[in-house]
């Protein structure tokens, strides 16, 4: 009887030691401009056998979309689950022009304000240290944080490090590199080591990603928030993959941008691979996307990143991917339309298994949607600032879009991909509900909100 407790005791103690799963690392890969269609699961024009395989082994949120869908306060908003209007980020930081910013792109002045915006509201031009990232959320529930790549959140007062991320690699102060291949910057360069080489950036970047994983020894978990200079303009891809597309009929700036996503795709299956040889493939989670649609063209999408439609489908819905081995189911496919703002409540949810309380969060974590389980409704909200048309708002399948000068247009999605049959003159009981809610969320969420 004695020898039966001690037994059972034992068997108790290993369950309890071995049974447990530790908690997942977590890996992000927040590609810059690239389009919802730019994938070769959509469009086999590009080569993504890497980013077709992850949307294999896990679910494809094919409606998600971004809440400010240009550069800076779509890095913001991922990085804080909140809407960017709300600290008032509306525009991307323009680090390279005007009396704000010094010729090194430190910012002299907190706001800036853009020569065309009809109604001239200033824009932050850094994301405020007040502002908690997932990376000190994440930090809270014992995880290792580096960030490796583009920031374009603020100078070197608040860069990645200062922010919640342990580790930094590769930032500075610019949107965007001056070239593909050495020097990468002009000046604040965080790679001019590589000056003299002929290696192409986002190789660079994703040795230094197989680099922190092939020689992680931390107890802790981490978490690698792996955002792409990649496929933003300069359109210069990697020349090997250029030389492969002109092969196949593609010319000029075309063959350039896809050579850009294959050198990302190939990226994604590296990093894939050392996870497996490391032996933590099982126990990491891995999310893609991108922060707006793409520079070139989105069909069947309409607009895009400098259309001057950018609320239009082509500019804010994107590639979406979350992969959570044993959890999501293969190969499955989400129409729940989400927006980026949903990935820091995830990781909270991730993280930690009992969901995220942060009250200044706007996104919902996406676990209920993964598991199978009800996900309450709800609206989802756009705003930016730059031209005409500035908001918009999503409720199921219909989105309302709102311009400055009065005009609305309202379109069915499911029915409409390509936002062609405006029924703004039709569905007059759908177009004056969104009407009233947009116009309750612009007095609730925007700075010194005027009515328009």
């Amino acid at each position: 009887m004695k020898k039966s407790v001690i037994t059972i005791v034992l068997l108790m103690v290993l369950h309890f030691s071995f049974g447990q799963q530790k908690k997942p690392n977590v890996i992000l890969f927040f590609v810059d401009d690239l389009g919802w269609a730019d994938v070769g699961y959509r469009n086999p024009k590009f080569h993504t056998p890497n980013i077709d395989q992850l949307r294999q082994d896990g679910m494809d949120f094919n409606r998600a979309y971004v809440a400010t869908p240009t550069c800076s306060p779509s890095r913001a908003s991922i990085l804080t689950g909140m809407e960017p209007v709300r600290f008032q980020m509306v525009r991307h930081i323009d680090d390279r022009e005007g009396a704000d910013f010094d010729d090194k792109g430190n910012s002299i002045n907190d706001f800036s304000l853009w020569p065309t915006d009809p109604v001239q509201m200033p824009s932050i031009n850094m994301l405020p240290l007040k502002e908690v990232t997932y990376a000190e959320r994440l930090k809270e529930l014992g995880y290792y944080n580096f960030f490796l790549g583009k920031w374009h959140l603020g100078d070197a007062r608040y860069y990645p490090t200062k922010q919640g991320f342990d580790e930094e690699y590769g930032v500075c102060n610019y949107g965007h590199p001056k070239g593909y291949y050495p020097p990468f910057f002009k000046d604040v360069n965080p790679l001019a080591s590589f000056d003299n080489t002929d290696i192409y950036l986002e190789t660079v970047l994703a040795d230094k990603a197989l680099d922190f994983i092939s020689n992680y020894e931390n107890e802790k978990p981490f978490m690698l928030s792996y955002f792409h200079y990649d496929v933003h303009g300069p359109q210069i891809g990697r020349k090997d993959w250029v030389e492969q597309y002109k092969k196949e009929g593609l010319k000029g700036k075309d063959a350039e941008y896809a050579a850009m996503i294959s050198a990302v795709d190939e990226s994604v299956g590296r990093v894939r691979k050392a996870l497996i040889e490391k032996g933590i493939a099982d126990n990491t989670v891995i999310i893609f996307t991108s922060d707006q649609g793409g520079f070139f063209s989105n069909a069947p999408l309409s607009g895009g990143k400098t259309s001057g439609n950018t609320l239009g489908e082509g500019g804010a819905r994107v590639p979406f991917l979350l992969y959570y081995p044993g959890v999501t189911k293969a190969n499955t496919v989400s129409d729940i339309p989400i927006q980026t703002t949903d990935v820091f409540p995830t990781l909270i949810d991730i993280a930690s298994g009992k969901g995220c309380n942060d009250k200044q969060v706007n996104g919902k974590s996406l676990m209920p949607i993964v598991n199978g389980k009800k996900f309450k409704d709800r609206s989802l909200y756009f705003f930016r600032s730059y031209e005409d048309q500035y908001a918009a708002i999503m409720n199921g399948d219909w989105k309302l879009i709102k311009y400055h000068s009065g005009k609305f247009q309202l379109f069915n999605i499911k029915n409409d991909i390509s936002e062609k049959n405006d029924l703004i003159n039709t569905e007059l009981k759908m177009a004056e509900k969104l009407k009233k809610d947009l116009a309750k969320w612009e007095k609730e969420a925007v700075p010194n909100y005027k009515k328009a």
